[in-house]
């Protein structure tokens, strides 16, 4: 059997300190540990992917650390750490609640529970996607929510805090996860392909953490299939190859036509694009952000809202030189009317075209307004 484990498992943080994107809610938990102020009941909102099962291990295991760091980190040397990190630990009951979700469930957990730690002062119960409980289950665990042993820590994970009912809410201490920035995604990804040798253009991993929309565990998955894909080098194109992304190049050559009033380029440069089986509505989608970061490119307070690799973001600046800011408005109009009429227009194809000519026409338009 192969020893291979993918990236998400692997480099799952096993620390405060090396949580991904949450640094207000690592600081929070660490000064509560600190303070010896740990609330009973514990709600981590978020959605997929940004950290908040691992978070919940995190602090199951740095509470019953006997050696604790300075900086509030588990020292993963004691024995409470060593069981916790082989699985073996009997201070740690992970429950899904998507499969385990009925009243029997709830009371066979709520029986546990009065039974004291063997090691550390607490057992820590994680109620994974915990909004998937029936009424009936989330009614027969108020009362223990609510008035638990001292030693037991409640930890309940959600992508859906809406459906969770007010009662159970006002037990908690809620705690809601951001969605990661791609810098950060970027970032990480950046220092795992050098862990694993692996030579990657930093455009690529932006892409990367651009299509995996926030969610760390999505990024990583993307990231292993694109390296059995290319292998250990990691290119930009590979990335666009495998992912089936359209290249930013298109988007900068339709302004360029736009700005020349080239229209023949443009209508070939989209039949390229189809032909090559992109979606035509994303296509309009993916421009209008084009034209959404030439505006922000404009000025320097708000350069910084580009998403995008170093390099991009240069090329975005330069374009916006020669793109006067009514002009953009402009277009960001046109491609927003096109992006509403497309899902009821009956030729989709000549409704993109239509627009694409209207913005090789904007120029001219504007020149006529000033005369």
């Amino acid at each position: 059997m192969s020893d291979y484990i993918v990236s998400a498992r692997k480099y799952r943080p096993q620390t405060f300190d090396t949580l991904v994107g949450q640094s207000a809610i690592s600081t929070t938990l660490k000064n509560a540990i600190k303070t010896d102020q740990l609330a009973q009941a514990f709600l981590f909102c978020g959605s997929r992917g940004v950290g908040k099962t691992s978070t919940a291990r995190i602090l199951a295991k740095t509470i019953n650390c006997s050696n604790r760091s300075d900086q509030v980190e588990a020292c993963g040397k004691c024995e409470s750490c060593v069981s916790f990190d082989e699985g073996s630990s009997l201070n740690v009951y992970e429950l899904d609640a998507a499969s385990n979700n009925s009243v029997e469930d709830i009371r066979r957990l709520i029986d546990q529970v009065r039974i004291a730690p063997q090691i550390g002062n607490y057992k820590v119960y994680i109620i994974d996607e915990v909004h998937m409980l029936s009424t009936a289950a989330f009614n027969a665990f108020l009362k223990t929510l609510e008035e638990p042993p001292k030693h037991a820590i409640f930890i309940l994970a959600t992508t859906e805090k809406h459906k969770i009912i007010p009662t159970i809410l006002s037990r908690c201490q809620i705690f809601d996860f951001n969605r990661i920035k791609i810098k950060d995604i970027a970032d990480h990804l950046s220092q795992i392909a050098v862990k694993e040798g692996i030579d990657a253009e930093s455009e690529a991993l932006h892409l990367i953490a651009q299509k995996a929309d926030g969610a760390l565990r999505d990024a990583l998955s993307i990231f292993d299939q694109i390296v059995s894909f290319a292998g250990k080098t990691l290119t930009y194109k590979a990335v666009l190859e495998n992912l089936h992304v359209l290249d930013y190049d298109y988007y900068f050559r339709l302004v360029d036509y736009a700005l020349n009033e080239d229209i023949p380029s443009s209508l070939l440069i989209y039949h390229e694009i189809m032909d090559n089986g992109f979606d035509g509505h994303q296509f309009v989608v993916g421009l209008a952000e084009h034209y959404r970061n030439l505006l922000i490119a404009k000025d320097g307070k708000t350069v910084n809202l580009m998403e995008v690799a170093d390099g991009v973001k240069q090329k975005y600046l330069e374009q916006s030189k020669n793109a006067p800011a009514d002009f953009i408005l402009r277009a960001l109009g046109v491609l927003s009317q096109t992006d509403t009429n497309y899902k009821a227009a009956k030729n989709p194809r000549l409704l993109v075209e239509l627009a694409l000519m209207q913005l090789c026409s904007v120029k001219n338009e504007l020149e006529k307004k000033k005369d």
